[in-house]
């Protein structure tokens, strides 16, 4: 989806309220990468690939803050795709997504295998430049004990930037976010541990 940029450099003049909104947005983001990034110093660790199953996804696609139905449950395997490019301020975009991300994240859970492809963008004003935006690709199979994150197309300040770049803006809030995302931007697949469930 095309995003309207401008040249003005919005992130040297935020907000404490957007500087909040951009932390929330970045720590929901990383919400299915723990594990990925966790990991990423323990034996086994490679570069991304798609999961074994993805020839059998079909993908659910969901607009900005729309939360997907709990009819999905039980779904398997679980291909989920969300538009997160109106993480807004001025116009409720922020407060929309950061209310469907709980359930969101409670859907993926319980899932055995879960891959989530997301388009983040997060902007002081509706039209205004983005402050930090990229797209996501996270999965994991628990029956393979298998995970993987990969962060690309990244911007900041609605320019193409490098995760080291996206991560100085990050890492006054939370420098082992801002140290996931170079990890995940090169791509990270990780062993989990085998549930017994799946």
């Amino acid at each position: 989806m095309p995003v309207l940029r401008h040249t003005t450099n919005a992130l040297s003049a935020l907000s404490t309220s957007v500087r909040l909104t951009v932390f929330g947005a970045v720590v929901a983001a990383a919400a299915l990468l723990p594990a990925a990034s966790a990991s990423a110093a323990e034996p086994g660790v490679d570069g991304y690939t798609d999961p074994s199953y993805a020839s059998t996804c079909t993908f659910h696609r969901y607009r900005e803050g729309e939360t997907p139905p709990l009819s999905l449950f039980g779904a398997d395997p679980l291909c989920v795709e969300y538009a997160k490019r109106d993480i807004t301020v001025t116009n409720g975009g922020a407060a929309r997504f950061l209310l469907a991300e709980p359930a969101r994240f409670a859907l993926a859970v319980p899932a055995c295998r879960y891959w989530q492809l997301d388009h983040w963008s997060v902007q002081a004003t509706a039209g205004g430049t983005e402050l930090v935006g990229w797209d996501g690709s996270y999965w994991f199979d628990k029956a393979e004990g298998s995970a993987a994150a990969r962060v690309r197309n990244i911007t900041v300040a609605g320019q193409p930037a490098r995760a080291e770049d996206a991560a100085a803006v990050i890492r006054p809030y939370d420098a082992r976010l801002a140290d996931a995302l170079v990890r995940d931007a090169a791509g990270v697949t990780v062993r989990l541990p085998v549930s017994g469930l799946c």
